[in-house]
């Protein structure tokens, strides 16, 4: 009896289950630049990007655990006819830290290259197939969020979404709305992220990455494991330096996650007593240099 129950529980729980959403996205659109006829025209874009965003299944596994909680801020810039947009992208997302109330700032990525065409009030369609400039950059960094997010909880385990983004840089490049997804020596490229990010050269720095959160972050607040916690923390910004004669850390990949991830850094090791792990710090990362010179004080 018990066996019969559960398996009409799992009949009608599993297909809900399986189908779950990834995201949990917040979209903000800015449309101050543009003159009044265009504002009117966008009136309902906010809401159907987030919509498509929040609705569209974009793995085919079951997802467990949260949402992914991300924001995507939405700067029009012109608009050269009735239809065709340019914009600037602000695309962040977050991942909660284990046993406590804190989360990660997994990415804080300012683009300032999406054009696409929009009709008010037109129809988005999830397609894997065919190359849309606006869905396909929506898919892009879905695909991206999901990778860094899956990565985190498991060794290499963004692989899969980060493949898929490549595809649609390829695709991308060869369209008429090229600009952004052509390799470009930029100190922002999504084409130069993806193929970093599937880059042998960084595969220990995507094993490290993994560590320094589910072995790292997650741990922090359990007293019995708070030092092998550090030491996995630790073991990535060391395992940099070692790296650094075989990887770029200029590259795309590295200004992403230090972007993302210095003030965590000088969050988390402000109260490490060895303030030797700053000076290391300020050698791989020198872009943030003053935040490592005010922890080290």
């Amino acid at each position: 009896m018990k066996k019969t129950v559960l398996s009409i529980i799992c009949l009608f729980v599993l297909p809900m289950f399986v189908s779950a959403q990834e995201l949990d996205a917040t979209v903000i659109v800015n449309v101050e630049q543009l003159e009044t006829s265009a504002r009117d025209r966008l009136d309902n874009f906010k809401n159907q990007v987030q919509d498509y965003l929040n609705n569209s299944k974009f793995t085919n596994k079951a997802w467990e655990g949260e949402r992914i909680k991300c924001s995507f801020n939405v700067f029009f810039n012109n608009s050269s006819d009735e239809t065709t947009y340019s914009t600037q992208l602000v695309v962040a997302s977050q991942r909660p830290i284990h046993g406590s109330q804190l989360s990660s700032l997994m990415m804080s990525i300012m683009d300032n290259s999406w054009q696409f065409k929009y009709q008010k009030n037109q129809a988005m369609y999830f397609n894997q197939t065919d190359f849309d400039p606006l869905t396909s950059l929506l898919d892009f960094y879905a695909y991206l969020i999901i990778g860094l997010d899956a990565d985190s909880f498991g060794p290499l385990d963004g692989t899969e979404y980060f493949q898929k983004d490549l595809e649609i840089a390829l695709k991308g490049a060869g369209s008429s709305f090229s600009k952004g997804w052509q390799l470009e020596s930029t100190a922002y490229n999504r084409r130069a992220l993806i193929e970093n990010l599937l880059n042998t050269k960084y595969q220990q720095f995507r094993q490290d990455y993994f560590d320094y959160h589910y072995n790292g972050l997650d741990l922090l607040t359990e007293k019995d494991q708070r030092q092998f916690a550090y030491n996995n923390i630790l073991k990535l910004i060391n395992d940099l330096e070692k790296m650094k004669d075989q990887i770029d850390t200029r590259s795309v990949l590295m200004k992403v996650f230090f972007d993302a991830k210095a003030g965590e850094f000088v969050e988390v090791l402000k109260g490490y007593p060895d303030k030797s792990v700053f000076a290391i710090l300020k050698k791989v990362d020198p872009s943030h240099i003053s935040k490592y010179d005010e922890a080290m004080k």
